[in-house]
């Protein structure tokens, strides 16, 4: 029998845990599925004849590529990388899930890494239940590794690969399932899969395709087999053909005509003879335009050419920005309703997008040589009216809420598509919003590495546009160290601190609270590194500017003072912090009152000074008259209260006041229950330290169980390492041996 799912794989060490089953996790239906697969077009084609048995290639190898044309490892040429690699691949998909001949299903967007990232941790909610916390790259790893563990039979689609260096680390290993890769570049598959290419249509699949489609009036098939020839047999122009075709009353040898008639008119302005799909997309435009005169589908083609074309959200489409730009309205007019909904419905019938509505949200799929097309075929004004359309789109369709749904990651990929598409024009007035809410996007997702590439890549572009000294580069560049920070790039981070110092400075001046506060982030991020003696130096150096220019009691100069007793109590220098943190604590509580938040988190502070240096009677004290100021500012079940809470708890503990311990350790995590829920990770370290709590007192069968079940939730929804889930192993092993 396999096993219930990812959280309890039988063999090796799967991510989130072997020992135990939450009742989320063992609720999930097998099988499962995960992803948003595109749906297959009408009269879509198996290619019987042209395309090679990809069910054989998957018997001989556990990871195949489908491939466009491309040699010598080059990616295909234009207008020949659209060969419905992606439908075929769907198609497989779908056979082998209705066949039942795979138990885990999943769909993944390759086309970057953070969605690469988004969609492995999709796969985690899918077959757990569960949203796992932390790291993005930690959980995709994790998963990866129980997927080449696990016995359960398994199909994972990487569509659209962009880059080798995509999936680097996220590739499967050979087990019980396949991989299944589709790509424009055979350089990404870097030797690491079966490549399968695909061309053109035979003659037989091009007819029976093109046949396919024309089916209310026989009629319009005349002159179909010369019709394909004069196509080249590609499957994009045959699709686009045959969908003005069947929209319209001409045959295929009327199409032919109107055809090589425009074919020669695109070759006597460029001087070369255009491929096929470069010819017949302009064609489906001209259908559009009779089926839906005024104008606004071609908007809503050029509105999309800057939003990439994998999966849009429909929901962009209809913003009001959107509609306002389709329906060619004035500024602060009220546009027509529907005018994106109609002009995308008009131009899905002539073949140029597709519609896949069985997603959630609805999104809009476009072959990036219509896109790149389309934006070639435009002005430089046009090209900035549609891009600032999109901006203002994506900026009011964005969600507010939870940013590792799979909604937000399609308007993140939206936006560097935004990015990418639009060139300098957008950057006029300094870096657009959008691309700093993607940013934050990506921040807040959790997706670490592919957030210190994006902020990298808007600070250098604003560097080149707006210059060092621009406010958007200050706060891009601001944002880069962060996010280096957040990735564990310490060392990145310090460079890009000191480079925030200088420009400041230059700036603003060396005693400007700009310039301040970006030594404090200098002086805390060399502390974290371990390079206490060079945090002092910049901390020190910081204070004398700021009480020269702002004071000693300003909040800037305690802040500074604040970080430098912290960085002494990080060096060891225990009484020098106390020092330092009383003389804070005192001048806050003159300065800024008893019950401001500055007074509150500079006296925990102290009481870490007094743990670190063994004075718990002084520790306890300071730590009760915190755990009473918030509880009276920010109510009982505010998160920090409770971080208070059990710091008391652990304080008495220390000091061998198990009584008061125990019962501290229980009202913190009836609290976190109650307010965070039984999985945060605050309440899973609230269980651990009651558990040793009750280990102190004698009490080893209740700090067992209670140690096991913790386990069990930390293996399910923290990633692989997590120090909290070593912590909870390490003390049951303590308890019950082994």
């Amino acid at each position: 029998m396999h096993e219930a799912g990812f959280a309890v794989a039988a063999v090796g060490s799967p991510p989130l845990g072997a020992s135990s089953v939450s009742a989320r996790a063992a609720a999930v239906a097998w099988p499962v599925r995960s992803g948003a697969m595109p749906r297959l077009v009408d009269k879509f084609s198996t290619r019987p004849e042209s395309a090679p048995s990809i069910e054989m290639a998957l018997n001989r190898s556990a990871i195949v590529a489908l491939t466009s044309g491309g040699q010598a490892g080059r990616p295909a040429p234009e207008w020949v990388g659209s060969c419905g690699k992606t439908q075929l691949a769907a198609y497989i998909a779908e056979s082998q899930w209705h066949a039942r001949a795979i138990d885990l299903l999943v769909w993944i967007d390759a086309s970057s890494r953070a969605s690469v990232l988004c969609g492995y941790v999709d796969a985690v909610v899918a077959t757990t239940g569960v949203r796992p916390v932390g790291p993005a790259d930690q959980v995709a790893a994790s998963f990866v590794r129980w997927l080449s563990d696990t016995s359960r039979r398994w199909l994972v689609v990487l569509d659209d690969l962009a880059r080798a260096d995509v999936i680097d680390g996220l590739l499967p290993g050979t087990g019980a399932g396949r991989v299944l890769i589709t790509t424009r570049n055979p350089a990404a598959l870097d030797g690491r899969a079966l490549g399968v290419e695909l061309g053109p249509f035979s003659r037989r699949d091009a007819m029976g395709y093109l046949v396919g489609r024309l089916t209310a009036d026989p009629e319009q098939r005349r002159g179909a087999i010369d019709l394909v020839e004069d196509l080249g047999f590609q499957p994009l122009a045959i699709a686009q053909a045959s969908a003005v075709i069947a929209n319209s009353w001409i045959t295929c040898a009327d199409y032919r005509e109107h055809f090589a008639s425009r074919r020669r008119l695109i070759a006597d302005s460029s001087g070369a003879i255009p491929p096929a799909a470069a010819v017949t997309w302009t064609m489906a435009a001209d259908q559009a335009e009779l089926l839906l005169p005024g104008g606004a589908a071609r908007s809503c083609l050029a509105f999309a050419a800057f939003l990439g074309g994998h999966a849009i959200p429909v929901d962009v489409f209809t913003t009001a920005a959107g509609c306002e730009y389709m329906a060619g309205a004035r500024a602060g007019s009220e546009p027509p309703p529907e005018p994106a909904r109609s002009a995308l419905s008009v131009l899905e019938r002539v073949g140029l997008l597709a519609i896949n509505g069985s997603s959630e949200p609805g999104t809009v799929q476009i072959s990036p040589e219509v896109l790149a097309a389309t934006r070639n075929a435009m002005p430089a004004g046009g090209q900035h009216r549609a891009a600032t359309a999109a901006i203002g789109a994506l900026l009011e369709a964005w969600p507010a809420g939870d940013q590792r749904t799979r909604y937000a990651q399609t308007m993140r990929a939206s936006a560097e598509s935004l990015l990418h598409a639009a060139g300098d024009s957008i950057w006029a007035d300094g870096c657009p919003a959008v691309l700093i809410r993607a940013g934050q996007s990506l921040d807040a997702a959790g997706l670490t590495g592919p957030a210190v590439d994006y902020w990298r890549e808007l600070a250098a572009i604003s560097d080149r546009l707006l210059g060092p000294g621009h406010p958007d580069s200050l706060r891009l560049v601001e944002n880069l160290a962060s996010a280096c920070k957040l990735a564990g790039r310490t060392d990145e981070a310090i460079a890009w601190h000191r480079r925030i110092v200088e420009d400041r400075a230059r700036s603003f001046g060396r005693q400007h609270s700009l310039t301040l506060s970006a030594r404090l982030s200098l002086g805390k991020s060399l502390s974290e590194a371990g390079d206490f003696g060079a945090a002092l130096a910049v901390l020190e150096e910081a204070i004398a500017e700021s009480e020269r220019a702002l004071g000693a009691t300003s909040p800037d100069t305690l802040a500074i003072r604040d970080e430098l007793a912290a960085v002494h109590l990080a060096a060891g220098d225990t009484e020098q912090s106390i020092r330092l943190q009383r003389a804070a604590l005192s001048e806050r509580e003159r300065v800024q009152g008893a019950a401001h938040r500055d007074t509150i988190v500079a006296r925990q502070k102290l009481a870490e000074a007094y743990l670190a240096a063994g004075r718990l009677k002084d520790c306890i004290a300071a730590y009760k008259r915190v755990l009473a100021d918030r509880e009276k500012v920010d109510g009982p079940d505010h998160r920090g209260t409770l971080h208070s809470s059990g710091a008391l708890a652990a304080a008495y503990h220390q000091a061998g006041r198990m009584a008061s311990a125990v019962e501290m350790y229980e009202r913190t995590r009836a609290r976190c229950e109650r307010a965070l829920g039984p999985d945060d990770p605050d309440t899973l370290a609230a269980c651990v330290g009651l558990a040793r709590g009750y280990y102190a007192v004698g009490r080893l069968g209740d700090a067992a169980d209670l140690l096991r079940a913790t386990v069990a939730r930390c293996e399910l929804v923290l990633p692989q390492g997590d120090s909290l889930t070593t912590s909870a192993r390490e003390s049951l092993a303590a308890i019950v041996g082994g």
